[in-house]
């Protein structure tokens, strides 16, 4: 815990520095949320097709990030506001101007009780 997914089209390779965003979130999800540092693990997902409303996907003018941070159950809800706003900026300084539009959102929710790790 926390699990993060990052999910975003793949238009954005080489505009979206990764390695700076994951060490960034990494520590504002350890000051917002109480998290230890070694527990926050990331996984980015680039994606090769997104649709956006009725425009062509062949036209490949929009891209999208979403992030999902799931954190064991116990923070309020304004602490998980405050992270998810946390994400939007960090995300605006990680991506660099991209010829594409940028729709970025974010989700901080509860791990369900039956949540385990195995490390080894």
């Amino acid at each position: 815990m926390p699990q993060i997914t990052v999910d975003y089209s793949d238009t954005l390779e080489s505009a979206f520095d990764r390695a700076g965003f994951a060490w960034a979130l990494h520590e504002a999800t350890v000051g917002i949320a109480a998290a230890k540092p070694e527990s926050c693990k990331t996984q980015f997902r680039p994606s090769a097709y997104t649709a956006f409303g009725y425009e062509d996907p062949g036209a490949r003018g929009h891209a999208v990030v979403h992030v999902t941070i799931g954190l064991l159950a116990g923070r309020d809800e304004e602490t998980k506001a405050r992270l998810t706003e946390a994400v939007l900026e960090l995300l605006r300084t990680h991506v660099a101007d991209a010829a594409v539009t940028l729709h970025a959102s974010a989700e901080v929710r509860d791990l369900d009780a039956s949540y385990r790790k195995s490390d080894g």
